[in-house]
Formats: structure tokens, sequence, C-alpha cells
């Protein structure tokens, strides 16, 4: 049983076959010189010898090496998640160590290794970044060391960590960076406006003494008269306002930039947006449909809805199906009574699809504040930009400016109809969500 370990974990190292290349060539070399005979015979033992002494250093004993995979919880998608690994050297050398990490299969890199070198009786450390593009759960395997001495004609593997799972959630990390911009008051950095609050989006406070500076059009004239001094109604931003994030889980998401679907930025915008609205103090819910309704998630301003929604956001599954807007509108009218701001995530690509849905993208917007957020192709840009040197690209270039034009009538089509819009790039989504949110509470819209 222990020669079989013996044997698993045994590797040679490139060094050895080049030593057995010169022996080779000087054995041949025999042939003509036969001096050299004794003298291929006397390498090929001291190469034994070397051999056994390195043999003997590495695989004397064992737990010379423990190396520990040290994985978050969860992985954010779509951002760069750092995986740090620690390594421990027990034995009384200098080691060389080849590392070779079985990264799970979605990635598809099957390239990774990292070379170090450790003193003896010393710890030693490396951090590598993984990005994922899916949600879902993703497994690693073995974390594999290839142990050599200063000999380096053998190698020993040690194999560390095998099956460590990671689920990889909607990107909460892109979430934190615009929580803290907010509080930090500094998106107007990150392409957030300040937007004039107008209108009368405000809710009655308190009755307060009237100071210097107050607006007289909120003088209260029976508390005035009560009290015999002048009384002013305070008011506070109106709170708790329902607002639907609804992510169309359809065939038309499945298009993919920069390795992310048009799905996964709608989930990630909407995690993001969710942690806005709720430090904003209103209700937020989530609906997902495609060829039915897939969740829906009812408007709640708890402190802990942040996590329910985010579960629910990594828990979307679809099979790109083809969506049903009708069912989407009967599920809203059921189940969302109170008017609310819905934002809708979808995509359309030809006028003829949006005039399709038109009929239920005017009955929402009936009851409730819509904003349809689709996206540009950013892919023709550059063929849109670029210099047309032939017919061929010429037809391709005037293809793809009418896709262009097509999706800016879809706009004007929308807002024609008192529905509002967002053509946005797929990288640029959560920041024109977000500022689409702001100008629409300012307005006093909802």
């Amino acid at each position: 049983m222990r020669s079989i370990k013996f044997i698993k974990a045994l590797f040679v190292h490139d060094r050895l076959f080049y030593a057995l290349a010169v022996i080779g060539v000087v054995y041949l070399l025999s042939f003509w010189f036969h001096s050299l005979f004794p003298i291929g015979g006397l390498l090929a033992l001291v190469l034994a010898v070397f051999f056994f002494i390195d043999c003997l250093v590495l695989f004397r004993g064992k737990d010379h090496l423990t190396a520990e995979r040290q994985l978050p919880e969860k992985f954010s998608n779509s951002d760069s998640n750092e995986v740090p690994i620690q390594i421990q050297n027990k034995y009384p050398f200098k080691i060389h160590i080849d590392i070779i990490d079985e990264i799970p299969f979605q990635f598809q890199n099957r390239n990774f290794k990292k070379e170090l070198q450790i003193p003896s009786k010393s710890f030693k450390g490396f951090v590598y970044t993984l990005r994922p593009v899916e949600r879902g759960e993703y497994i690693f395997g073995h974390l594999n060391l290839y142990v050599s001495s200063k000999i380096r004609l053998v190698k020993r593997r040690y194999r560390f960590k095998k099956d460590q799972m990671v689920k990889v959630y909607p990107s909460f990390i892109q979430m934190r960076k615009y929580s803290f911009l907010a509080l930090d008051n500094r998106l107007s950095l990150h392409g957030m406006k300040k937007i004039r609050r107008i209108g009368h989006t405000m809710e009655f406070e308190q009755i307060k003494d009237y100071v210097v500076g107050d607006d007289v059009r909120t003088i209260n004239w029976k508390a005035t008269a009560k009290r015999a001094n002048l009384m002013v109604n305070q008011f506070q931003d109106e709170k708790s306002q329902p607002i639907y994030t609804i992510i169309d889980a359809s065939r038309v998401m499945k298009m993919p930039f920069k390795g992310l679907t048009l799905l996964d930025y709608a989930i990630n915008s909407t995690l993001a947006f969710s942690n806005i609205a709720l430090k904003k103090k209103d209700k937020v819910g989530v609906i997902s449909f495609a060829e039915t309704i897939k969740k829906h998630l009812p408007a709640s301003s708890k402190k802990t809805h942040l996590t329910t929604i985010l579960e629910v956001l990594y828990n979307i599954n679809t099979k790109f199906l083809d969506g049903d807007f009708g069912a989407l509108y009967n599920q809203v009218k059921r189940k969302v009574t109170q008017r609310s701001l819905l934002l809708l995530y979808t995509n359309f690509e030809h006028i003829s699809a949006m005039e399709r849905q038109m009929m239920y993208l005017k009955a929402l917007s009936r009851k409730h504040v819509l904003v349809v957020i689709f996206f540009q192709n950013t892919e023709l840009e550059h063929l849109i930009t670029s210099e047309a040197k032939d017919l061929a690209t010429v037809y391709h270039k005037t293809i793809a400016q009418k896709a262009d034009y097509d999706k800016k009538i879809m706009v004007s089509t929308l807002e024609k109809y008192g529905i509002q819009t967002i053509l946005t790039k797929p990288e640029d989504l959560t920041v024109n969500t977000i500022n689409k949110y702001l100008e629409i509470k300012a307005r006093g819209l909802l």
C-alpha cells in the first residue's frame, strides 16, 4: 500500500531527462571513442545515487508540507474575486514548488500554474483572481503541489482541498460600491446626476414654531390662531413607495456582452439598485418572467429584505424561451394593487418585436409608472464608425446604422405613450437605472 502511494506521488523533473540525454550521447560516442564508455557508466551511477538521495530527502517522513485554499463563502458575478493560498514548508531545507490548482470547469482555464520557492520552516502565500460570468455552484478540484529539492531530479506531489464548493451570487461587489458612493455623496463622480426636486413629493411630519427662513406658504393658520404664535408645517421626503424590478428572462436576454448575458447584467443592476432604494426607505419587490412567471417577491422595506432579494436573484433560472407579456400583465394586475414604479428589464432588437408587446406596456403604464429598460447593441458601434472600403462593408454598415436608428425610434414611440425609457449600454446599466429612479423621485411622478 505504501509503495502504491509512493509511485502515485513520484514525478520526475525535466532535469532528469536532460541528464539521461547527456548520458545517452556519451554512450553513443563511446562506439567511436571507447574511452568514453566507463565515463558513461560513472555518470549513470552518479545520477542513480543523486536520484536515490533526492527521493530519500523528499519522501522520508510525511506531512512535510501543508497548504490551504482559502475560498470565500461566495463569489461576486462578473467581478474579480480573490483566491488566497497559504503554504507551510516543514522541510529542513529550501524547496521549489510547482502549484497547479484544479479550477472549476466554468472558467475553461487549463493552464493555471504558479511557481514558488519557500525557505525551510516558513510560510508563504499568494493570491490569484477569478472572474465568473455565470451564477451557480462552482466546484474546485485538488490543490496540487509538486515539491522538489535543490537536486531537482524528482518531485513529490501533495494534494489538498478536493471538491471545495463556492456559490457565485449576483454582483454584491458592485452593490457595495454604489452603496458606499451613495453614503459618501460621491455618486456624481461615477455618472450619477444631482436632480433638482420638482413638485410636492413630500409628506407631513410635524408642526413647529416659525423661524426666519421658513417658507411662508407652509404656515398653519389654525395652529397659529390657537398658539398666538406663527406655526408652520414641516414636511419630509415621501417614503415607503413600492418599487418593482421586473426581469425578462426570455431568449431576448441571452445575448452576451463581454462574456456576461443581458440577463445577468439586469440581475446585477437589480441588486445594486435595490440596495439604494431600500436605503431611501422605499419598498422593493422583484418579478421575473419568461414563458411563465418565474419569481414574485412582494415589495418590502424590511432591513433583512436585501438578503431575500439576493437569494431570489441567485435562483433565477431560465431556458430562454419566448417571453409572455400577457402573463406578466395579469400577474401585476392581480398582485400589485398599489400604484408602483415598475422597472422592466428587457430587450427589443426590432420595432415589430416591441409593437407586439405594446398593448401590455400601455396597459401597465395606465396604473403604474413604467420604465422600460433595454440595451444598445455595442457590438455594432465599431461597424458604424468604421470606414467603408468595399461594397460588402457598405451593406454591413448600412444595416448596423438602421438597427441603431430603430432603437431610437423605439424610445420615441414608448415616450409618446407616456412610458419612461432607458436605452443603455450594458456596462452603464446600473448607473442609468439609479439616475432614472432619482429623477422619478425628484419629479414626483410616483
